[in-house]
């Protein structure tokens, strides 16, 4: 028996088909727990769910996961690859539900043997794949979050994007978290502000002479705001960004404890120049 299962995101069409090419059974179904529960059922009337392999044109997803789930071989076919095939069906090129469940059946029955079956991945891959997939969202975010704090600092501040880009990433927010505003650090001394900096390990070899220069010696905003609303501006902006940088520690710990104990982290731990990131 082979199946070919037609998705969609509301509705999806399947096709059971004999070795001859000749079809059992068919039926649609809504994208609902009620629909996807009783076509696994019907399905598991032709056969145990290990002989039942499933066409279809996707490799992730709900459903595939509830195929792999259940016991079904699923086998996924390319979209441009059941494209080129559809000719062997007929010159017509239209596309239905139903039709196209009976052609990824019969794709399955003709060629199977030569498409490869998804396989269901582990727990233990499957999350450490969230955790980097989430990861790298939170990466996007922070250089999103960094660039439009730079953008405000420069139409308000730009002798704070100056420094801004001189001090180590968390001096930096500390930095503009104190100091949000041209009237806030007035007063700053080269002496106080290379104080400042040793006091939070700051690694550059820029003295405070050279900071306090790029400070004073940007150009000044025409900025129209009032210096309470660029204040607010700024530090709600700082606030963004480093909570961002708080959730990536956060999670590049839970990545790490997860490579621990991943089965195949060996097989790569000992490539040379991979952390714990590459390696997950």
């Amino acid at each position: 028996m082979f199946r070919g299962w037609d998705w969609a995101t509301e509705t999806h069409d399947v096709t059971v088909m004999d070795h001859l090419g000749a079809r059992v059974d068919r039926w649609e179904l809504a994208h609902t727990e009620e629909g996807i529960t009783k076509t696994l059922a019907r399905l598991a009337r032709h056969g145990a769910p290990a002989d039942l392999p499933v066409a279809i044109e996707t490799t992730r997803g709900l459903v595939v996961d509830r195929l792999l789930a259940a016991g079904h071989p699923v086998v996924s076919v390319h979209p441009n690859a059941f494209h080129a095939m559809r000719p062997r069906w007929g010159a017509s090129k239209a596309k239905t539900d139903a039709g196209d469940s009976l052609k990824l059946a019969d794709y399955l029955r003709t060629d199977g043997h030569f498409l490869p079956r998804l396989e269901p991945t582990d727990r233990a891959t499957l999350d450490l794949q969230a955790l980097t997939r989430q990861r790298a969202d939170h990466i996007e975010a922070k250089v999103a979050a960094v660039n439009q704090l730079g953008a405000l600092l420069d139409a308000h501040w730009p002798g704070g994007k100056a420094v801004f880009y001189e001090l180590d990433s968390d001096i930096a927010l500390a930095f503009l978290q104190r100091y949000p505003t041209p009237a806030s650090a007035a007063k700053l001394t080269a002496g106080w502000l290379e104080a400042w900096c040793k006091r939070r390990g700051y690694s550059g070899k820029k003295p405070g002479s050279v900071l306090i220069e790029r400070l004073r010696s940007a150009p000044v905003a025409a900025s129209r705001l009032s210096s309470d609303a660029v204040e607010q501006l700024v530090r709600v902006q700082v606030q963004l960004v480093q909570g961002i940088r708080a959730t990536i520690r956060t999670l590049d710990k839970a990545i790490a404890e997860a490579v621990e104990t991943h089965p195949y982290a060996p097989l790569f731990a000992s490539m040379p120049r991979i952390g714990n990131v590459n390696l997950a």
